[in-house]
């Protein structure tokens, strides 16, 4: 009596891979790139699978959808530098200015290693939507230690006039000048978008130097 194979129950398999990247990263890097390239409303999940030579099923093994690839995306240009800015704060040995300084460095570098500068989608109207409640919180705890770092850093003539979150608002913009330079084609050097974060709180030369060990 012939049997009729049972169909297998599973993971959709990609039937091509493009890099080295594991599935699941392979689908932001070629997402990051559409989103970019087309914008986030014109891309689709079946144009991200495509990129890549997979099936659309595989795509949804990994993600709900093209927000919750965004978010992840997002999210990962941010939770790092919050992260690292919770090591710096333990660190009872770090002074303030050289704590801020360290953390500014970290996050330049950390958003110029983005994939395909996915910085630029921080404004994407979508990204004020509830699904992005996570992301916004994340940045603004980031806003938030920087904050914290520069007033502790920050001159008493500065400090009488600034609030801790508009210095921190003030700090991650400039940190994040990073975005339009990489997207201009622009040098970049993290020590000096540093530094600058530093002269925004009243910091002389010598007192930079001091800070950063030079």
């Amino acid at each position: 009596m012939s049997t009729t194979p049972r169909a297998r129950v599973g993971r959709p398999r990609a039937t091509a891979g493009s890099t080295q990247l594991a599935p699941r990263d392979e689908i932001l890097d070629a997402a990051a790139a559409l989103f970019v390239e087309n914008g986030f409303a014109a891309t689709t999940t079946r144009a991200i699978a495509e990129r890549i030579g997979i099936r659309q099923a595989s795509l949804y093994y990994h993600f709900a959808g093209k927000d919750d690839i965004l978010v992840e995306l997002l999210e990962r240009t941010v939770r790092p530098s919050v992260e690292f800015a919770k090591t710096l704060r333990e660190d009872p040995s770090l002074a303030s200015a050289a704590a801020l300084h360290t953390l500014a460095v970290r996050d330049v570098e950390t958003l110029a290693a983005a994939p395909h500068n996915i910085g630029t989608l921080y404004l994407l109207p979508e990204a004020n939507r509830d699904r992005f409640d996570g992301f916004r919180a994340s940045r603004r705890e980031l806003r938030d230690a920087y904050g914290a770092f520069a007033m502790d850093a920050a001159t008493d003539a500065l400090r009488a006039t600034w609030t801790l979150a508009e210095l921190g608002a003030a700090i991650i913009h400039l940190v994040e000048i990073v975005i339009p330079l990489r997207r201009d084609g622009e040098m970049i050097d993290a020590v000096r978008i540093a530094d600058a974060c530093l002269r925004l709180c009243g910091l002389d030369d010598a007192a930079i130097a001091a800070a950063t060990g030079r």
